[in-house]
């Protein structure tokens, strides 16, 4: 019955993807330990949207992107840096910039409600349920680029993440690559904002990823069911969501711990049975 009103088939729609896009992405920062940076870049999203809102931008993401994808740039040349290490850069920009974002909201408030403002920002809010066709179209073609980037540079990625000096070794730009990556995941956190909040952004990206390692050793393999994994806890979540009147983000994080739970689980009993 849901499914008849269209700003509930939007909302899967844009959720399905933005968890497909996440997923991707999370095996290799997972492996190359860069799991937060995630959770850096949405908190810089947090206070460019705070300066955007104070702004009163019609349309937020055209200032809330390019900055984010700045930071994705500006954390990578930090974290190679041999006097701040990649943890201490996410760590530096994450705070600085959500203490700057609430800061800009405190001061210069446009709204009666700040407090709801904030918390739907930091924890995701029903604006999933609110989608314009407009932004569902923005939404699956922004996706559809960064699964095909994937796609094409699958084994330059896949080289970088497993042996970066070996790439480098053979001619691979691996820092091109990096960059490559940096922007992308700084795309797919501008989007997942509206669906999980900035404060759980992290698990979309993290938890299939995590799960999928439980199971299976091959990269592939991992990469494919987090994808499968990711899009089937969306799903689900919203679903969820929708009939019981929950939080969405909280919701398919909610889904994506139980999932990996039932992963870790499942993979103890495979390999207990292999040997």
């Amino acid at each position: 019955m849901y499914l008849q009103y269209p700003f509930v088939r939007y909302a899967l729609i844009v959720g399905v993807l933005i968890a497909l896009c996440s997923s991707l992405l999370g095996v290799t920062l997972v492996l190359k330990r860069f799991s937060f940076i995630g959770d850096g870049l949405s908190h810089v999203a947090f206070g460019a949207m705070s300066v955007a809102a104070v702004l009163q931008l019609t349309n937020e993401m055209m200032l809330i992107l390019p900055v984010t994808v700045i930071s994705a740039v500006m954390l990578l040349r930090t974290g190679q840096n041999a006097r701040i290490k990649g943890d201490a850069a996410i760590a530096m920009i994450s705070v600085g910039a959500l203490a700057f974002g609430y800061l800009i909201m405190n001061i210069f408030s446009t709204s009666s409600n700040l407090t709801g403002d904030v918390c739907s920002t930091l924890f995701g809010s029903t604006s999933i349920l609110t989608l314009t066709p407009g932004e569902v179209w923005l939404c699956a073609v922004l996706s559809i680029a960064v699964v095909l980037i994937f796609i094409i540079f699958y084994n330059k990625i896949f080289a970088v993440t497993f042996d970066e000096e070996f790439a480098k070794a053979t001619g691979t730009r691996a820092e091109a690559y990096n960059l490559l990556v940096a922007v992308v995941i700084a795309v797919v956190i501008v989007l997942a904002m509206n669906l999980v909040g900035s404060l759980l952004i992290s698990a979309l990206v993290i938890f299939p990823a995590l799960s999928a390692m439980r199971l299976f050793d091959n990269f592939k393999a991992v990469t494919i069911c987090s994808a499968i994994l990711s899009v089937i806890c969306a799903f689900f979540g919203m679903i969820v969501s929708i009939l019981g009147g929950t939080p969405v983000g909280s919701t398919i994080v909610a889904v994506d711990v139980a999932v990996f739970l039932i992963c870790y689980f499942s993979g103890r009993v495979k390999r207990g049975i292999v040997r």
